[in-house]
């Protein structure tokens, strides 16, 4: 695995961004340098994360969310070799 996270990521297993492996081995976001941790979707390339609202949700059951624009920072809260071990 690389040390880069990817350009975009969700937590939605429904979307072509998950991937489980990935989250598992545990992705941070700063967006415009605070960190967040209700960030459902990202993408660094175009700017922008989209954060949980609170505990509401749609009729499908997925987190209501907002997309924020600005500075994405990605980074793996843990080292590969851990998330392997």
């Amino acid at each position: 695995m690389s040390d880069t996270p990817p350009d975009r990521l969700s937590v939605n297993p429904s979307s072509k961004y998950y991937d489980a492996e990935l989250l598992q081995r545990g992705v941070g976001v700063r967006f415009k340098g605070e960190e967040k941790t209700n960030v459902e979707e990202y993408c660094v390339s175009e700017g922008w994360v989209r954060l949980a609202v609170g505990k509401a949700v749609d009729r499908k059951g997925n987190a209501l969310t907002v997309k924020l624009q600005g500075t994405v920072e990605p980074y793996f809260q843990s080292e590969a070799e851990e998330a392997e071990g």
